[in-house]
């Protein structure tokens, strides 16, 4: 580590594009004053030396190196085969946009976790494949052929081929003891509920 941030674990933020639910680009929606792709970011940057910010058109403010997607089908697996074939580490931090609550105690958790192709925690749909760590070279091989064939585009798809381990709940439950942190944004219900979480989270700090 230097200056407390990891050196071996590369951050990629998986800025997306518009939302038709939403209405515009997530990234650039405002959440506590500022841009939801430039928070995530900033959270990122404290912890790993690199920070990609893939696809999409990312926040001025956002730190980090940009990435465009790959060619291919519009969906979250070509993001992910984006950042792992732009990343310099062998293991890589991904997040998607949309959890713009996502702690630090939730990544360092991923991080920590005993490696394997894939890290990731889970929310009550499952797993969360846009909130993990991969192991850059057998994640990359199997996201890549599977964008290629172009039929088999489902991220929990990916995570069945590969050596997946999930946060167990005790753990999640520690690291994130609100539940507030795998709050997937895609609608202005979303946002709003994630404002008040925020706000929520603040009183109780004070």
């Amino acid at each position: 580590m230097e200056e407390g941030r990891l050196a071996n674990v590369s951050a990629a933020l998986l800025v997306g594009g518009a939302s038709s639910r939403m209405g515009g680009d997530k990234a650039r929606l405002e959440l506590a004053g500022e841009p939801a792709a430039t928070r995530l970011a900033r959270r990122l940057a404290a912890l790993c030396e690199e920070v990609l910010l893939v696809g999409g058109d990312p926040p001025e403010g956002a730190p980090g190196r940009r990435v465009a997607d790959v060619e291919g089908p519009r969906c979250a697996l070509r993001g992910l085969v984006s950042a792992l074939g732009a990343a310099r580490s062998e293991r890589v931090l991904v997040v998607a946009t949309d959890l713009p609550l996502v702690s630090e105690a939730l990544l360092l958790a991923l991080v920590a976790w005993p490696e394997a192709d894939a890290v990731v925690a889970r929310d009550a749909q499952g797993p969360q494949a846009l909130c993990g760590v991969y192991r850059r070279a057998p994640a990359q091989a199997v996201a890549a052929r599977r964008l290629a064939d172009g039929r088999r585009l489902a991220l929990r798809g990916l995570l069945d081929e590969l050596d997946t381990r999930v946060l167990p709940e005790d753990v999640l439950r520690a690291v994130d003891p609100d539940g507030d942190a795998l709050h997937n944004v895609n609608t202005p219900e979303d946002l709003a509920r994630a404002e008040a979480r925020l706000g929520a989270a603040a009183a109780r700090r004070r």
